[in-house]
């Protein structure tokens, strides 16, 4: 049997065999595949220079830039385990998860030495492990800390010696859970592989092919179309800014010959309301493929977004970081099948949709998803019992529920337990309301999506005040700085006690609370 590829061994591959081809880049900076992987190597033996065992942990805290592409291959080169960091977190939020996954060195970039300078003295590594990535045009390494550049300039170029192995991890992904911890979702090398190769298949990518990485590359989103595009040799740009920026992110589009990029709704929709003068339209014709995912699309933006990029097919993904791609909406099939997230990706078996007692539910009624693919995770970190919670036999669920029609095709009817999406972040009610329960003047808490024509979803709280004089704006500032700024609410209305909606059981009844709180006004 012909092994499978590692994602270190993909780019070792593609160094091999067009050596001189742009391989990364982001808005400052271009590498080939054989000064990719030159520096990858040198990143890895690096790392193990530092005294890493093979399976440690390494977190990263940075905004998109092209030294996401050079960390996540160097770990796997080195057979050690990315733990990317959502750049949003607090220091608190992001310590948790060093602490949770025993890191055992921190690469962070200067503008977000604040968040790692807080959490330092609890994480108490050796000091030579944590790594300082300069700005893009250069800067001096702080006291205290390695040079991330230096470190490369310093190793070896040649090919570590004891690399990951197929059946290894490769990186942590953490989402929040509903207990409100984060879970880590080990993902595999093997897994991964089976994903870029179903990736392509799916969206019959090419070797000419150019990906735009907007998304974070923290998030399981852009890590996925990372590797999709390093298996098959094409380019990957990622857009190195701090924040979305439309117009700018058209002008790249139409620039640097991208063929692909996967954004939310409401990067769409932010990119169509730039003033035609200040889009550019030279090269969007060369884009092939769009993928919207993460919240659900309206018609109207998705027609838009077809006129703008008129050679371009619109395909939809519905998925998880645990189970990876689930179902996917082809372009022939948007309109006939709207309100959709199409049907089981290619390599999949088919989608279960069961009641409580994990019966089949006839089509037309409502179960909870189960997916089986070959790319889902490899379990939750040091959480055996969470894991078995999601599984049934090969079959993973992360509780949303759907409906299926009698042509297969899948509706989404509730996500993740009343999970909240605002601008593609996923947001989970509990998380937000274990912080806010702890604020002296509030006895119980509530937390909902409501509708935002920006976001999609913004974070609602209903409160229960011990003390009557405290307002939603000071909770809310209150909040700032214990919660990311996505995670924070943005409307705070005051209830009675006895007008908190609750079951007869005392759970909360979101779908009520969430009406409640859609209204206008504060």
């Amino acid at each position: 049997m012909h092994p499978m590829l590692t994602v270190g061994q993909m780019l070792s591959a593609q160094a091999r065999l067009q050596p001189e081809r742009i391989g990364a880049r982001d808005l400052e900076r271009a590498m080939t595949f054989r000064q990719w992987n030159e520096r990858a190597c040198r990143l890895a033996n690096g790392l193990l220079g530092l005294g890493l065992a093979r399976g440690a942990r390494v977190a990263v805290l940075a905004y998109n830039r092209v030294e996401w592409a050079e960390i996540y291959a160097a770990v796997a080169k080195a057979g050690l385990v990315a733990v990317p960091i959502n750049f949003r977190l607090t220091a608190p939020e992001a310590l948790y998860i060093c602490q949770d996954s025993g890191v055992s060195a921190l690469i962070a970039e200067e503008a977000l030495l604040g968040i790692a300078g807080e959490m330092r003295e609890a994480l108490s590594l050796e000091e030579h492990r944590y790594i300082h990535i300069a700005p893009a045009g250069g800067g001096e390494t702080p006291v205290g800390w390695t040079g991330y550049e230096d470190l490369i300039a310093a190793a070896s170029a040649d090919e570590p010696q004891d690399p990951a192995g197929i059946d290894d991890p490769w990186c942590l992904m953490y989402t929040s859970g509903t207990t409100g911890k984060p879970k880590g979702a080990i993902r595999g090398h093997r897994g991964m592989t089976m994903l870029a190769l179903m990736t392509q298949i799916e969206l019959s990518l090419k070797r000419g092919d150019d990906a735009l990485l907007v998304m974070p590359m923290c998030h399981a989103n852009s890590l996925n179309f990372f590797t999709s595009f390093l298996y098959i040799g094409a380019a990957v740009t990622v857009f190195s800014r701090q924040s979305f920026d439309p117009a700018l992110c058209l002008r790249t589009i139409g620039e640097t010959g991208v063929t692909f990029t996967s954004l939310v709704p409401t990067h769409f929709s932010l990119m169509l309301e730039v003033p035609p003068a200040q889009r550019g339209t030279a090269g969007f014709e060369r884009v092939e493929k769009l993928m919207i995912s993460s919240a659900p699309a309206r018609a109207e933006t998705k027609r838009q977004v077809m006129e703008m990029f008129p050679n371009s097919g619109l395909f939809e993904l519905y998925g998880s970081t645990e189970a990876g791609w689930v179902t996917m909406l082809h372009p022939d099939e948007q309109f006939d099948h709207l309100g959709t997230v199409g049907r089981e990706v290619v390599g999949s078996a088919p989608i279960r949709l069961l009641d409580e007692a994990g019966n089949e539910v006839p089509d037309g009624e409502p179960g909870e998803l189960f997916s089986c693919g070959p790319y889902a995770f490899d379990g939750y970190w040091n959480l055996p019992d969470k894991t078995a919670e999601a599984l049934r036999g090969p079959y993973l669920s992360v509780g949303d529920m759907a409906l299926r029609d009698a042509e297969g095709y899948i509706r989404l009817i509730d996500r993740k337990k009343n999970m909240i999406i605002s601008g593609g972040e996923n947001v989970y009610p509990s998380e937000v309301e274990a912080v806010l329960a702890g604020h002296p003047a509030i006895s119980d808490v509530a937390v909902v999506g409501c509708p935002d024509d920006t976001w999609g979803e913004r974070v609602a709280a209903a409160v229960v005040l011990r003390d009557p004089a405290v307002t939603p704006d000071e909770i809310i500032e209150w909040s700032r700085g214990k919660l990311a700024g996505y995670k924070r609410p943005r409307k705070i209305v005051v209830l009675e006690q006895d007008e908190m909606p609750r079951t007869a059981t005392g759970k909360i009844l979101h779908r009520v609370l969430r009406d409640m709180l859609s209204g206008d006004g504060n």
